[in-house]
């Protein structure tokens, strides 16, 4: 049966062939000439002699044939380009030689050679074998005869295969596609492109199958989902996204490079005519490989939730063990202020930090406090009470003159104690803090609304464009889910959230203890340790918590567009752990929450002008440098005379001052200033921020998102390390829990910062440049090195705070007046 059926079918083309001739033979072109596939057919054309040729060929049931056309003419002449139009069963593709493509400034290039796969069609299995024919007419308009090559193929390699590389070269005026099927177990397959060359420029797309096939470089982005390549590219297909669970990959070379981030050549000039054939041929290899299964989601989930819930069942641990520490003590009548352990009563949690709302005048006792007392024991508050009602402004106070005189001879001292520096009513510094904690949720709010908004928008955007290059993600792990197109960069962000509200919790838990020991009026609480403000630490947690939010935002779709919604809040953690830290012994000279995010916000309008002018710009550095140093010296001066100057009507004032210490310090008393501790820090703090001005002067960076984070981050860790320095010089201890702390935010950190430093995608570069960074998943194969740096980053914030929550809780048992002030 096998045997005789060949010659049947043989038989039957050949008759149709006849009948097709026959059909035309009296058409203006005169009669199809038979073609033969392989053959190389030469002839010319003119306005009165056209040629046609018929290609005749059959398909097996669920067999896919693709015809290849190549075409070639050594004419240039514009004005009479030879015409070529493919007719088939179900379409008709055309096209012109010279072929020509328009590039940047309307700059055209002509190609003389053209290839072009025929759109397939496959028979069903209930039609049997299917019959085609292919008519290639060849015409042109000239008056003279213009010469042509015709070249038609049978492709054997036009559908693709799971896990199997194949490799194939394309150029502009010759584009590739070819067809993949989903296997029966697939649901969904990574397409992954790689070539050894950067340029020429190229698109890979994902169509559907439907004719005809968008595959030149002015029509590729009608159609489906693409996106630019130099040296790699990757796109995620889900078999739902495609009802016939088939699918056309189109490969297109671009006519230039700028897209890609390379420039137009410098040999050409204007409005010219080009001929580049063999200059934009590009080699390519295609595998396309299966996705993770719906079980990772699943896995991926439960290991990002299971993973920080270890955390709030250590703090459960922990605050157990230390409630049963505190009852046995307790009965045992062992708690003593030389006990030096850190806690004096039940009311003290593990981690004893400052919390808000507490009641500290200065001690009668003091012999340090060297002016009146604002408060005294018998003139302060009852405890319990802390209603605004009964609270009054703290420029009530401030204003009078004898309460300025007395800041002055306090503030000025060359020792200072605690107690000089926490005289203000607690109601008046405890309504204070609080407006950090209200401030910040406002801030979030009314930042959150909009961002949400706009990052719904870019990916409904991306969805329905199919332009994969608006978004900069790590498309080599990018896993789908729903709308979503990277669901495994927003997840990773669930360590912020989840440990910004544990830290509230605890901080909550020490607040409730506190305001307990208040309202028994434990001297401890009243007299004893660091005062305690809640307030900055509650913006902590929030701000730790949208930091999470805002960064799952910014990687619905990351780009160039909205970097700031990932930045924001870092900054402002940052700043808030500065205040919190120098707040800490200087209860009494904190900036005011208004202030201090009026600043966040000019760091923040800071950051976006040098992301948009900072790249090429040499006059913004030179402005910027310039803030930066004149902002180092201010904040130095307020903070080496504790707040005790006064600009005056002349805003030149500071920087008169600036020349006074100078010269008092280190002029008339070269040998030692009169604040030696705080002389050696500001020294070295302005040092440093003086070498970041002169490094982004004249190294210029290109992330100037980073480079401002980075001055933030370096002056933290050197404030921490002053801090840490001073404590053990002034004979104070850490206790374990600090400790650990701290050696748990130095090793995640490092951890942390080794994966963020590992980089997966750029917005400063194109959409393709940024391809080229792309890594494969290293996590459970669901999470990259950037989602890793989520999660320790997170830890590693969490631990961070914890640092500056329990840093001073061996100063529980020390009385005010003797804790010393740096």
């Amino acid at each position: 049966m096998a045997g005789g059926a060949a010659p049947v079918s043989g038989a039957l083309l050949c008759a149709l062939l006849w009948v097709v001739a026959e059909a035309a033979g009296d058409g203006p072109g005169g009669s199809p000439a038979p073609g033969a596939f392989g053959r190389v057919y030469r002839g010319a054309v003119n306005i009165s002699a056209e040629r046609v040729y018929a290609f005749a060929y059959s398909s097996e049931p669920g067999q896919v044939d693709a015809v290849r056309v190549y075409v070639n003419s050594s004419s240039e002449n514009l004005q009479y380009p030879v015409l070529f139009v493919v007719r088939q069963q179900k379409g008709v593709l055309s096209w012109q030689v010279p072929l020509i493509f328009r590039g940047l400034y309307q700059r055209t290039y002509n190609y003389q050679e053209v290839s072009r796969t025929l759109c397939p069609s496959e028979p069903t299995p209930e039609t049997g074998p299917s019959h085609q024919v292919i008519f290639v007419d060849v015409a042109s308009m000239a008056p003279f005869n213009i010469t042509y090559e015709l070249l038609v193929t049978r492709l054997e390699n036009f559908q693709l295969e799971t896990n199997k590389a194949f490799n194939f070269t394309a150029s502009p005026s010759q584009p590739q596609y070819f067809l993949y099927k989903f296997p029966q177990d697939v649901d969904s397959v990574i397409i992954k492109v790689v070539s050894d060359a950067v340029y020429p420029c190229s698109v890979v797309s994902v169509q559907d199958i439907v004719c005809p096939v968008y595959d030149l470089d002015h029509n590729v982005e009608f159609n489906g989902v693409y996106q630019s390549m130099t040296k790699q590219a990757a796109i995620t297909v889900q078999r739902k996204d495609f009802p016939g669970e088939q699918f056309f990959v189109v490969f297109v070379i671009k006519p230039e490079d700028y897209a890609c981030g390379g420039s137009v050549p410098s040999s050409i000039h204007g409005n010219v005519n080009r001929t580049w054939n063999l200059q934009r041929t590009k080699n390519l290899q295609v595998m396309i490989v299966p996705s993770i299964k719906k079980s990772v989601y699943v896995q991926a989930m439960f290991f990002s939730f299971l993973s920080f819930l270890s955390f709030y069942l250590g703090s459960v641990i922990v605050a157990f063990v230390h409630y049963i520490r505190v009852r046995r003590k307790a009965s045992a009548g062992r708690l003593s202020p030389e006990d030096g352990s850190g806690i004096m009563t039940s009311s003290h949690p593990i981690t004893a930090g400052t919390p808000e709302g507490s009641s500290y005048g200065a001690i009668d006792e003091s012999s340090s406090s060297g002016g009146r007392q604002l408060s005294s024991p018998e003139r302060r508050p009852p405890a319990g009470s802390d209603t605004d009602s009964s609270v009054e402004e703290e420029s009530d106070f401030d204003t009078m003159p004898e309460i300025e005189s007395d800041k002055n001879v306090i503030r000025t001292k060359v020792f200072l104690y605690l107690s000089d520096l926490s005289r203000k009513d607690r109601r008046i510094v405890s309504k204070k803090y609080k407006i950090y904690f209200w401030n910040i949720i406002t801030i979030a709010v009314f930042y959150a609304l909009p961002v949400i908004q706009l990052v719904i928008t870019y990916q409904t955007v991306v969805n329905v464009t199919g332009n994969q290059d608006i978004c900069y993600y790590n498309f080599l792990c990018a896993h789908p889910l729903g709308v979503l197109s990277a669901f495994n960069n927003i997840l990773s962000n669930v360590g912020h959230m989840l440990l910004g509200f544990l830290f509230l919790l605890i901080v909550l838990r020490r607040d409730i203890l506190h305001r307990r020991a208040m309202e028994m009026k434990d001297i401890y609480t009243l007299d004893y340790g660091i005062p305690k403000h809640f307030g900055l630490f509650y913006a902590m947690g929030i701000a730790l918590m949208m930091e999470g939010v805002l960064s799952a935002c910014y990687h619905v779709c990351p780009n160039y567009s909205n970097f700031q919604f990932d930045t924001s809040f870092m900054y402002m953690i940052a700043g808030l752990c500065m205040l919190k830290l120098y707040q800490t012994r200087h209860p009494d000279i904190n900036a005011s929450a208004y202030s201090a995010y009026a600043s966040f916000a000019v760091v923040i309008c800071l950051a976006v002008l040098g992301v948009v002018f900072g790249k090429n710009d040499m006059w913004f550095w030179v402005i910027f440098s310039m803030i930066h140093v004149l902002a180092s010296l201010a904040l130095s001066t307020q903070i080496y005379y504790m707040g005790r100057f006064k600009i005056g009507k002349c805003y030149l004032g500071i920087f008169r001052r600036v020349a006074m210490v100078l010269y008092t310090d280190c002029i008339q008393q070269c040998s030692r200033p009169m604040y030696m501790d705080r002389m050696v820090l500001l020294i070295v703090g302005n040092l440093v921020n003086w070498s970041f001005a002169i490094f982004g002067l004249v190294y210029r960076p290109r992330d100037f998102a980073s480079y401002i984070l980075g001055i933030f981050i370096c002056n933290l860790l050197l404030y921490l390390a002053f801090y840490i320095i001073m404590k053990l010089r002034s004979s104070e201890k850490l206790l374990p829990i600090p400790l650990f702390c701290i050696v748990a935010t130095a090793v995640v950190w490092a951890a942390a910062l080794y994966f963020f430093f590992q980089t997966l995608s750029s917005w400063e570069e194109t959409p393709a440049e940024s391809r080229e960074k792309n890594r494969p998943c290293i996590l459970l194969g669901f999470f990259d090195d950037h989602d890793v740096w989520h999660f320790l980053s997170a830890a590693a914030l969490f631990f961070s705070f914890l640092v500056l929550l329990t840093l001073d809780d061996d100063l529980d048992v020390v009385r005010r007046d003797k804790i010393p002030v740096f």
